[in-house]
């Protein structure tokens, strides 16, 4: 059987949505940088397997896929790069923006859905499908990711210094992340 190409949404027909989440407790969120939580709902075909993800980041070169898991069901953010996260499989619901913080944003998501996490937003797990699984990728320059989960010291100086985007991890050039 062939490898056959992922099927990206074509850009003109990408329904992306954007969350500016505040700092709240110890989560800094998008308030360091400014940069908005970015949505891309159905980028890939919901067939579309995990190594043909994986084989489409690489061809693009943006961000490198790093591993392939669920979500972490504990609030917590990386402070040394920001993230890209592409549902292989299944559906859930996360949480970006802490526990009890009223402008937090629970999204549910289903195969063919990524998300960039800019670094300093929380981020977790509520509840996904018993097949529910992500390919996890970050920025090719980007230092190795971190855990964090507030009031550590020295997160917000590293996330301020962090480079944003000048392509996208899914579209190269002209993209939504280089909208912001």
């Amino acid at each position: 059987m062939a490898f056959d190409k992922a099927e990206l949404t074509p850009l003109l027909s990408l329904r992306v949505s954007t969350h500016q989440i505040p700092r709240y407790g110890h989560f800094p969120n998008t308030t360091i940088h400014n940069r908005p939580l970015i949505i891309y709902h159905n980028a890939f075909e919901s067939v579309t397997s995990a190594s043909q993800i994986e084989s489409h980041l690489k061809n693009v070169g943006v961000c490198i896929p790093d591993w392939r898991s669920t979500m972490y069901e504990k609030s917590h953010f990386h402070s040394t790069t920001h993230e890209f996260l592409v549902v292989a499989s299944g559906k859930a619901r996360l949480l970006f923006g802490g526990e009890q913080n009223p402008k937090a944003a629970g999204i549910d998501v289903q195969a063919g859905d990524a998300m960039l996490v800019p670094a300093g937003v929380a981020h977790r797990l509520l509840e996904g499908s018993e097949d529910f699984e992500m390919v996890g990728s970050y920025p090719a320059e980007a230092e190795k990711w971190d855990m964090r989960y507030g009031g550590e010291v020295g997160t917000e100086s590293r996330i301020a210094a962090l480079r944003w985007f000048t392509e996208d991890p899914l579209y190269g050039m002209n993209g939504p992340v280089t909208n912001f």
